[in-house]
């Protein structure tokens, strides 16, 4: 007497549940490498941020006459230019003048469609320069306050259904 198996079939569907759950995990480790591929790129945004407004403070630091005078207080986008003769070199306003310019040309190739603003304050400086020791080019003793605003695209989360893009800033208050 011959038994029948009634089996037939069985490893055929363990096949097909395998390759359904293999199928969810390759899913979620896509979900992960996206998800992970964004915070990346926002890392570098901010990293670019930071290294701008170093930038900037760097330059404000060498030039301590012109923000004395108040040159560098200015919001961005900027429309300003300054071309400085290379054999009579600038005044310390039209280097001021230059390095808004440049500043904004970077803004605008690191951080499209971001703003900025630099203010500074003389009043902590306890002290005004006269026009000699301005000339002379005294440490600035006030406070600049400076802020940069982007927009960084981010996924929904499960307060905020959908796609969009968040708005970042970037505040420091320094001493150049």
């Amino acid at each position: 007497m011959q038994v029948k198996s009634r089996q037939r079939g069985l490893s055929l569907i363990e096949v097909l549940v395998a390759v359904l759950i293999f199928s969810i995990g390759l899913v979620g480790m896509a979900g992960l490498l996206l998800m992970a591929t964004r915070s990346n790129q926002a890392a570098y945004i901010r990293t670019q941020v930071t290294f701008l407004a170093q930038n900037m403070a760097d330059r404000m630091h060498a030039n301590p006459v012109g923000v004395w005078h108040g040159k560098y207080n200015v919001s961005f986008p900027n429309t300003t230019t300054q071309t400085c003769d290379k054999t009579t070199g600038c005044t310390p306003d039209q280097l001021a003048n230059y390095d808004i310019q440049v500043w904004n040309s970077q803004l605008a190739s690191f951080l499209p469609a971001s703003t900025a603003s630099i203010n500074c304050d003389q009043t902590g400086a306890g002290f005004t320069p006269s026009l000699d020791q301005q000339s002379m080019g005294p440490p600035y003793g006030g406070n600049c306050h400076m802020t940069v605003s982007w927009s960084e695209h981010q996924t929904g989360d499960s307060n905020n259904v959908g796609d969009g893009n968040a708005a970042q800033t970037f505040t420091w208050d320094f001493q150049p």
